[in-house]
């Protein structure tokens, strides 16, 4: 496994391959890796020649209040886990190499999916994430693009990305990775004090049990307001509690198929889940 941290470095790494006409496949991470990256690796693994996964802790995404200078920066063990793995390229550049002008002046807007949900209450969040995004796809022309679903809202958004900006990815999107009690991987996990690790599995444990009542004939806004009243009750401090279409439409009466979104605190730790809900059988 290599290891390369300019552009040019990377592209130098991958000219071998392309040559050869290899599969190359693409992970997007900013480190700090749990199991769910490495799910994304194995899967990347099947199909592609090579896979490349990037370390980069992105500061056009985090707002000023945000945790970007104490974001966990593991790469000597995120560099192990993905040996273990079978990486073959780790793109860990510095903030300088990626944004060699600053402030960064360009930016990349999709509008209505981010107008929504955390678009809501991280604003340019998602103006972050599509800079990012499109600028690592230019560097590493993957053949296809890694990402998990907890992340519903950024999967949406970098899928209207590619379709409108004509980039040659296919976005493969896998399901939410979790712990045993339920409770959705995720780099910030790791903020949670013991007590509060013990009371997050309730985020999942809530949306399961909002599924099951939609099934059982209750209203969606009686449950979205049961789901909300319930997990402040349980000491999490509440973004949203949510529905919407897989394409991130808003709800109608005749919707038989929604997704049930959840963004809450736990202390300072912001925590998003979500489920898909089907109440048609097939």
């Amino acid at each position: 496994m290599k290891t390369e941290t300019s552009v040019h470095g990377l592209a130098a790494s991958l000219h071998t391959a392309r040559s050869a006409k290899k599969v190359i496949g693409f992970v997007p991470t900013m480190g700090n890796l749990h199991e769910g990256h490495l799910s994304l690796v194995r899967e990347a693994k099947k199909i592609c020649d090579v896979v490349v996964v990037s370390i980069f802790v992105n500061p056009t995404q985090f707002g000023p209040n945000e945790d970007f200078e104490n974001y966990p920066r593991t790469l000597e063990q995120d560099s192990q886990l993905l040996v273990d793995v079978g990486c073959d390229i780790i793109f860990a550049p510095s903030v300088d190499q990626m944004y060699v002008k600053k402030p960064v002046i360009t930016r990349i807007q999709v509008t209505e999916l981010t107008e929504i949900l955390c678009g809501a209450s991280r604003p340019n969040h998602f103006d972050g994430v599509a800079l990012i995004v499109t600028k690592l796809f230019n560097i590493v022309q993957p053949h296809y693009a890694f990402f998990g679903q907890k992340d519903f809202q950024q999967v949406a958004v970098v899928k209207q990305l590619v379709q409108d900006l004509n980039l040659n990815v296919e976005v493969i999107a896998l399901p939410t990775v979790r712990a045993e009690d339920g409770l959705a991987l995720s780099s910030r996990n790791v903020y949670l004090s013991v007590e509060q690790r013990a009371i997050a599995p309730l985020i999942y444990q809530s949306l399961l049990d909002a599924e099951r009542t939609l099934h059982e004939g209750e209203t969606l806004a009686d449950v979205l307001a049961q789901t909300k009243e319930r997990l402040q009750a349980a000491g999490f401090t509440i973004d949203y509690v949510e529905a919407f279409t897989p394409h991130l439409h808003f709800v109608q009466s005749t919707d038989k198929e929604f997704v049930l979104f959840v963004a809450v605190k736990l202390g300072t730790t912001r925590l998003i889940d979500n489920l898909y809900v089907k109440l048609i059988k097939d």
